[in-house]
């Protein structure tokens, strides 16, 4: 395939790694792989505060004198408003610049993690969290589209995507040892801080290395839209997260689970009918992308969940101290990126389609062991092997995932793609934990024994075996047969 020279580049909207001034394919290579450096550090960012404080919450409800409320949403506030938020930084970026709003992003979750690990008040964190998602969804969708517009198809961009999956599984695998680790050496503010130098440092490489470049023409962003999908995610978000306090038939959970819908229901018309939308509906007309998607959120809703649950049975099962039940997952933390860096040399030989099945088979293989722990179970077969073979799945499968996801689409639309796949990640694990914390919950009525927990646990991870199986079942019948996706 003939290289496209500055010109195609800048007419098909994809950033020049290679300023006129610099030639030579070394030089064209160490700029590729900035961008994928900068852009991993990104999401690493991102999704690494989704987990980060949790370890921390006692220490932070204690010093800043929060409610039982109040402390969950230290949680929530960062989660839903990323959530809420991501499609519009997509569209934004293919709009205003994928380089732009990703240093923007970048730059309001760091300024926001310097503001949350410097509060004095809870008011001050919870606001920080909020501004830490509004940064995160902005920022989120553009480390993808980055990559993937730097990255020439074949072998390097499998293994850019690779490198992008396995960070981003990292960043969430790490979440609960890192702040334990900084809560129990420095302070629970370090788990913000540390973000700090990290991101001023991606800003720095960004803003260097990166070139701009946006999909096309300039259009005006779909603010109607924006609002409605934004409302309504971040609607149905905060009911599923009262479901988890009040159950699933209070009013506290129907009446914002119902708004969220209505809400929904109201962008889709609205899209329909916009001549500009922010997220046009003819995207779920191709296969891979709607397909890809939909697995991406089941997938979300199963696997997300491994390390809530393993967390508490390892405390409160067990009797591990937050550290030690950290150290005790980092067998799987290690198998989810190694995961995601074989998947590649597997696509190589298999296809996209098989390899994401298998890694979906060989997850729902670990969640079916898993389901067998009981209230005295050894470490090495009740924590360490299968959360290897859970973790290990998910790491397959979330490679071939990200690249069917946003391998059907236009290039102006590369950037709502990519925050569709995060979306359908996020939201998919944060209806799924609620799922099956209820199903926990009411398997152990109450009861804090030993055996009553794990019995909740256990029947969290059957759950979450018959919903893999049945994502296997939907990617055969759905997913499109291969378009070569040798990388």
């Amino acid at each position: 395939m003939t290289p496209m020279t500055h010109v195609q580049r800048a007419s098909l909207g994809t950033p020049d790694l290679v300023p006129p001034a610099a030639g030579g394919a070394d030089g064209a290579g160490q700029r590729m792989w900035a961008v994928v450096l900068a852009a991993c550090a990104g999401q690493f960012l991102v999704v690494l505060d989704i987990s980060v404080v949790n370890t921390a919450l006692p220490s932070i409800r204690a010093d800043l004198g929060l409610s039982a409320a109040g402390l969950q949403w230290v949680v929530n506030a960062y989660s839903i408003v990323l959530a809420g938020f991501m499609l519009l930084g997509g569209r934004a970026g293919d709009l205003y610049g994928r380089k732009r709003m990703f240093l923007l992003g970048l730059g309001v979750f760091t300024v926001a993690s310097l503001a949350g690990g410097l509060a004095q008040e809870g008011w001050q964190l919870l606001t920080a969290r909020a501004g830490q998602g509004l940064g995160a969804a902005v920022l989120a969708p553009s480390t993808l589209t980055l990559l993937t517009s730097a990255v020439p198809e074949g072998p390097a961009r499998a293994r850019a995507i690779a490198t992008w999956t396995a960070v981003g599984a990292g960043g969430g695998a790490a979440g609960g040892l890192v702040g334990g680790v900084l809560t129990e050496a420095l302070s629970w503010r370090w788990t913000l801080l540390v973000n700090v130098p990290i991101g001023a440092a991606a800003v720095v490489l960004g803003a260097w290395w990166l070139v701009e470049s946006r999909a096309g023409e300039r259009r005006r962003l779909d603010l109607p839209g924006a609002v409605l999908v934004t409302a309504g995610l971040a609607t149905l978000a905060y009911g599923i997260v009262q479901t988890e306090r009040d159950g699933w038939t209070a009013p506290s959970a129907l009446l914002p689970l119902s708004a969220g819908l209505v809400l929904l229901g109201a962008f889709v018309a609205v899209e329909a009918r916009s001549r500009t939308p922010l997220m046009p509906l003819k995207l779920f007309r191709i296969r891979s992308v709607a397909a890809a998607n939909a697995a991406m959120f089941t997938c979300g809703a199963a696997m997300f969940c491994m390390w809530y649950f393993m967390t508490l049975y390892a405390q409160n099962v067990l009797h591990y101290s937050p550290m030690e039940a950290g150290l005790a997952l980092m067998p799987s933390s290690l198998a989810v990126v190694l995961g995601a860096k074989f998947a590649p040399r597997l696509m190589r030989t298999l296809g996209a389609r098989h390899v994401a099945v298998l890694g979906v088979l060989v997850s729902a293989a670990g969640f079916g062991w898993q389901s067998t722990m009981d209230a005295h179970g050894p470490y090495v077969t009740g924590i360490m092997l299968p959360g290897i073979v859970m973790m290990a799945g998910a790491g397959l499968a979330g490679t071939p995932l990200a690249a069917l996801a946003t391998s059907g689409a236009a290039p102006d639309d590369a950037g709502v793609v990519s925050g569709l796949v995060n979306t359908s990640r996020v939201m998919g694990g944060a209806l799924g934990l609620s799922v099956l914390a209820t199903v926990a919950a009411t398997r152990t009525d109450g009861s804090m024994s030993p055996e009553a927990l794990t019995a909740g646990y256990a029947l969290a991870f059957r759950t979450g075996t018959a919903t893999l199986v049945g994502c296997v079942l939907m990617m055969l019948l759905w997913l499109p047969k291969d378009r070569e996706h040798r990388a």
